[in-house]
C-alpha cells in the first residue's frame, strides 16, 4: 500500500483567472453604462441594445470556463474573440458617426478581457494571435483610424505579449519550484531510511563481519559477505533510493498537489543510480551525480544489463581479487557508463578470437544491447593494465540508428 503525503499549494496562475473574471464581469457593466448614457448617438439603438445583451449573457454564463487553465478550452476562446470582433465590427452599424470619431465601440474595453484569456491560457504566442485579430478590427472599424486609434491597437498588441510571456516566466518558475520540493521530500524520505537501516540491519551486518573475521575459518566467509552486503546496502540507500515525489495540477481547484508515494507501481523514468547501487561491495566501488539519473524504464534497464555483464566479465576474467569501478555521467543529451577493473586486461585479438569461437557475451550482451537503444559502447583493454568498458546511450533514444564500436 502506497503511502502518500499531500502538500497543497495554491497554483501561481489561479489569482491571474481570478483577476480576468472579476475584469469581465466590470467591463462588461462599464460597456452597458457607456450605451445607456451615450445612447442619444445611436442611429440604430436596437443593434447596440442586441449586442450588449448577447454579450451580458455570454459573460455572466461563461463565468466557470475562466475559472482555471483546465475549463479555459480553445473552443470557449474562439467563441469569445468572434464576439468581441463582432461587436467591434457592429459599431458602425448602431452609430453611424463611430467610423470617423474616436468614440468607444459596442465592446469597449471588455474586448480586452478576450485577450487576455489568450494570454493566460497559452502565453505570449497564443497572445498575440488574439490582439492581431483585435487591432485588424479596430483598424477595419475605423475608416480613417486616428493617432489614438493606433495608439490603443500598439497598447493592446505589447500589453497582452507581455503579460502571455509573465505568465510563462511564472509557470517555469512554478515547475522549478516543484522540482525543488520533489529533491526536498525525497531527501527526507532518505535521511529517514537512512536512520532505520543504520539502526537496525547495519548494525547486525557489521556485527557479523567483526565477529565472523575474529571467529575465522568458514565464519571468516560469513563475514566477508555480510561486510560486502553492509557496503551494498549503504551504497543503496545513500543513492537515493526512495520513492518519488510526483508533482500533479488539481483540475477542479486550480492547486498543485504534490504526492511523496513509497512505491513506483508506474514509474514513467526510472533513476539508473537505483539499478546500478547493487552492484556496490568491497570490490566494486560506485560513483553517482547526486541528483536522479532519469531514463525511460526500458532503457535503464537494458543499460544496467550491460553493466551486469561486464562486471561479469570483470569476475569471469579478471580475477577473484580484481577491483571494479562504476562511473555514472549525466549529461544534457546523453547518460555515460564507465565501468574500470585493474585486471590483466585483455590480449590483443582476443575479443575477436571469442567471437569467432561463439563465445559472444561482450558482442551481445553489452554491444548489441547499446545498439537496440542508439547508444555506443567502447572497450579499452592494455594488457597488465585493466579493461575499461564506456557505455553511452542518448537522453532520446535514437533506436538502432547509433553506431557501436
Amino acid at each position: 500500500m502506497a503511502k502518500r503525503v499531500r502538500v497543497v499549494r495554491m497554483s501561481v496562475e489561479q489569482p491571474l483567472w481570478r483577476a480576468l473574471t472579476a475584469y469581465r464581469i466590470l467591463t462588461m457593466l462599464y460597456a452597458i453604462l457607456l450605451a445607456v448614457f451615450g445612447r442619444d448617438k445611436y442611429e440604430r439603438p436596437w443593434v447596440a441594445i442586441a449586442f450588449l445583451t448577447v454579450m451580458a449573457v455570454w459573460t455572466l454564463a461563461t463565468l466557470p470556463k475562466v475559472s482555471g487553465a483546465v475549463a479555459c478550452t480553445k473552443r470557449f476562446l474562439g467563441t469569445d474573440l468572434a464576439l468581441a470582433l463582432a461587436g467591434i465590427l457592429l459599431t458602425p452599424l448602431a452609430d453611424f458617426q463611430a467610423q470617423h470619431m474616436d468614440g468607444p465601440t459596442l465592446p469597449s474595453i471588455w474586448t480586452a478581457g478576450s485577450v487576455l484569456a489568450f494570454a493566460i491560457k497559452g502565453g505570449w504566442r497564443w497572445a498575440a494571435f488574439a490582439s492581431t485579430f483585435v487591432a485588424a478590427a479596430n483598424l477595419i472599424e475605423r475608416a480613417e483610424p486616428s493617432r489614438d486609434t493606433l495608439h490603443n491597437v500598439l497598447l493592446v498588441w505589447v500589453a497582452s505579449i507581455a503579460i502571455g510571456y509573465v505568465v510563462e516566466v511564472a509557470r517555469a518558475s512554478e515547475r522549478t519550484l516543484a522540482r525543488a520540493l520533489e529533491i526536498e521530500a525525497a531527501t527526507r524520505e532518505r535521511e529517514r531510511l537512512a536512520r532505520d537501516i543504520h539502526d537496525s540491519v547495519l548494525q547486525v551486518l557489521a556485527m557479523v563481519q567483526r565477529r565472523g573475521t575474529a571467529i575465522g575459518g568458514e565464519a571468516a566467509e560469513l563475514g566477508r559477505m555480510a561486510g560486502e552486503q553492509e557496503v551494498a546496502l549503504r551504497t543503496l540507500v545513500s543513492s537515493g533510493l526512495v520513492p518519488p515525489t510526483r508533482v500533479s495540477e488539481d483540475a477542479a481547484e486550480g492547486a498543485v498537489v504534490r504526492t511523496v508515494e513509497t512505491d513506483d507501481d508506474e514509474p514513467g523514468e526510472t533513476d539508473l543510480r537505483a539499478l546500478l547501487a547493487p552492484h556496490a561491495g568491497s570490490r566494486v566501488s560506485f560513483a553517482e551525480p547526486g541528483a536522479p539519473v532519469l531514463l525511460p524504464p526500458p532503457a535503464a534497464m537494458e543499460l544496467a544489463a550491460a553493466v551486469s555483464a561486464a562486471l561479469d566479465n570483470v569476475r569471469v576474467h579478471a580475477g577473484e581479487g580484481a577491483q571494479a569501478w562504476i562511473l555514472v555521467e549525466d549529461w544534457p543529451d546523453e547518460v555515460i557508463v564507465t565501468v574500470r577493473d585493474d585486471g590483466p586486461g585483455i590480449p590483443d585479438g582476443r575479443l575477436a578470437q571469442a567471437e569467432g569461437e561463439g563465445r559472444l557475451g561482450v558482442a551481445l550482451s553489452i554491444r548489441g544491447r547499446l545498439r537496440e537503444l542508439g547508444g555506443t559502447a567502447e572497450l579499452i583493454s592494455v594488457p597488465g593494465q585493466g579493461t575499461e568498458v564506456e557505455l553511452k546511450v542518448p537522453k532520446v533514444s535514437r533506436g538502432k540508428a547509433g553506431s557501436v564500436r
